[in-house]
């Protein structure tokens, strides 16, 4: 699959395969009044996305969301003050801290049911080797409000939707199939990574190097 969507299925006797998706999707809200680099015009509160299909003002969004998840005031922390340039500013937080935080996570689609299990509040892509253990026989959750949890029950992954609520939706896959979802994914965040390095060449080239280093350890990669 291309474009940043892989799927995987399983057969049931006299019905349509149920098809699973998975993909790694940064959280986004609508951006006003930014000057610093081409962005795609607002939109609504939602999740992107993140793969090697996106355009030149979608990367620039995707960036600024990121920079401004990080733009923590070095306060007290060993880190340096800000730059006086306003790029290196805003980009200052994102450049200088420990842990870069990348709010979202993977989205998994159930397209058979129309159940998405999705990331929940304060959850980051740079969490999404968690998966990884949920395959080795664990559990994990990824955020909440909702409270999205992913459990191995013998051979199947329960995906439950808001682990707080009795009548959650629930997505079930088998092993096998997360595992092929899985590496699709992380290919899907390699591809946007290096789409990231190029645009990051045309638009800042002051800060190219540590920008893609930087947004490399957000996305765990």
């Amino acid at each position: 699959m291309t474009g940043g969507r892989h799927t995987a299925g399983r057969r049931r006797k006299r019905d349509a395969a149920p098809v699973f998706v998975m993909q790694p999707v940064l959280e986004t809200v609508p951006s006003r009044d930014f000057a610093l680099w081409p962005v795609a015009a607002p939109g609504r509160v939602g999740f992107t996305p993140l793969h090697a299909g996106l355009t030149s003002e979608e990367v620039g969004a995707a960036l600024m969301r990121i920079a401004f998840s990080n733009d923590i005031d070095p306060e007290h922390d060993g880190r340096p003050p800000r730059p006086d340039d306003p790029v290196g500013a805003f980009l200052h937080g994102l450049l200088t801290v420990d842990t870069p935080f990348a709010a979202g996570g993977m989205r998994v689609t159930d397209t058979s049911t129309g159940v998405e299990f999705l990331p929940g509040c304060c959850n980051g892509l740079e969490d999404w080797r968690a998966w990884y253990d949920v395959l080795d026989g664990g559990s994990a959750s990824f955020g909440h409000d909702p409270d999205p949890l992913a459990e191995r029950v013998g051979d199947t992954v329960r995906l439950t939707v808001d682990c707080e609520r009795p009548d959650s939706p629930v997505v079930e896959l088998p092993t096998d199939a997360l595992r092929d979802l899985l590496a699709g994914a992380g290919r899907d965040l390699a591809d946007f990574l290096a789409l990231a390095a190029t645009w990051a060449d045309e638009h800042v080239p002051d800060h190219a190097a540590s920008l893609t280093t930087a947004l490399g350890r957000a996305l765990a990669l």
